[in-house]
């Protein structure tokens, strides 16, 4: 679960790291306010989930109160578009305003978990406020690594390492300890999968703030954290995959015109990849669970059906909990709710696969039979206007 970069800095600043003064604003007038209460110039900042909000105007300098307000009207209601948003861009409901700071450096701090060296992984670079893809790929020198070992966690010396490979000196490391450990008692209290500052700064007089904040929230550990749950914003998400998750459906939207419903998230990937060789573009992942019910057959139905882009259905289940009737039930129970108007291939297999055929040759709908998943894909792809 993402959230926004005010939310970010706020559990931040419960855990001890540094962050400009400011507050989040939904008016132009309370932009005006929180500039005036700051004093002096400040940063009209876009809240979206998204990077890149600078280089799409997201993100202005304002001198006074006054011009805070012009901004903030400017920007409150746009449809920003950055390279992480695609060309549909994201509509601004909410600005954050702060205090416009004088930077000496920018440098990069990050936590993830390598899954490959089984352990969260500490990331630092000088070259802050920079893609760090990009950064890694055309400077992997300047990239440092520190491993964390979950059972002892985050020790002072590895942060001072880092901060001295970052080239602070003085007072500057021991305040860099701070955040880092900070950032550090974030990303394990909130259970999060990614938690990131672009840039950390230094300043002139001696400060190091965290300019920026990302956390990503692990999904399956919000049980954990009923407080989290608040945080999320269901405007920031594609409305597909909230209706999806209401109805506890694994979706997620791609740009293809093939709709896809499977069971168990193997197979689901397996069937995606052989749409794209039989030359067609899979136009969503989705997949319904070992033992989902016809009711949640039905909704998955309607869901990918409601994709406008969407011109074939391929169904490909694999009956071993899920029963194949079961889904041909689902199947036919959503097309009399909400009507089919594109091509429909079925691949059945396993549990009661002929139940499931029969169910579906006697509903009266125009559907595709197939047999094997080869098959399957190179007729839903036929079907949806040929390979792409």
């Amino acid at each position: 679960m993402k959230i926004h970069e005010y939310q970010a800095k706020g559990i931040l600043r419960q855990h001890g790291v540094a962050v400009p003064k400011g507050d989040v604003a939904d008016s132009a007038a309370s932009a005006r306010d929180i500039a005036r209460t700051l004093g002096g110039s400040v940063v009209v900042k876009a809240q979206i989930h998204a990077g890149g909000r600078g280089k799409g105007g997201g993100i202005k300098v304002a001198q006074s109160p006054e011009e805070a307000e012009m901004v903030a009207r400017a920007i409150l209601g746009m449809r920003l578009v950055t390279p992480q948003t695609g060309p549909e861009g994201r509509v601004v409901r909410r600005v954050l305003v702060e205090e416009a700071l004088e930077r000496e450096q920018e440098l990069y701090l990050g936590l993830v978990v390598d899954r490959g060296a089984e352990r969260p992984v500490f990331i630092a670079s000088s070259a802050g406020g920079m893609d760090i893809e990009e950064v890694a790929a055309k400077s992997p020198e300047r990239i440092l690594k520190e491993p964390v070992d979950p059972s002892l966690g985050f020790k002072a010396f590895q942060a001072r390492k880092l901060a001295f490979g970052l080239g602070l000196k003085g007072d500057s490391v021991g305040k860099a300890v701070k955040i880092m450990t900070g950032l550090w008692g974030a990303f394990v209290a909130t259970d999060a999968s990614l938690a990131e500052i672009n840039p950390l700064i230094t300043t002139r007089d001696g400060n190091v703030l965290a300019l920026d904040a990302k956390l990503t929230l692990d999904d399956n550990a919000l049980y954990r954290h009923p407080e989290l749950k608040e945080l999320r914003d269901l405007g920031e998400e594609e409305p597909l995959e909230v209706e999806a998750s209401r109805f506890s459906l694994n979706y997620i939207k791609l740009n293809g015109n093939v709709g896809c419903m499977v069971n168990g998230a193997g197979l689901a990937m397996a069937t995606m990849d052989i749409i794209k060789l039989a030359g067609g573009e899979p136009a969503n992942f989705l997949d319904v669970g070992g033992g989902a019910t016809a009711e949640q057959v039905t909704n998955a139905f309607r869901i990918i059906l409601s994709d406008e882009h969407v011109k074939a259905v391929l169904i490909n289940i694999f009956g071993g909990i899920m029963r194949c009737d079961i889904v041909a039930k689902g199947v036919v129970q959503a097309a009399g709710q909400v009507g089919v108007k594109v091509p429909v291939v079925v691949r059945l297999e396993g549990t009661n696969r002929d139940e499931g055929r029969k169910i579906l040759a006697e509903s009266g709908l125009t559907i595709t039979v197939a047999d094997g998943m080869k098959d399957a894909a190179d007729k839903v792809v036929r079907l949806a206007g040929g390979a792409r």
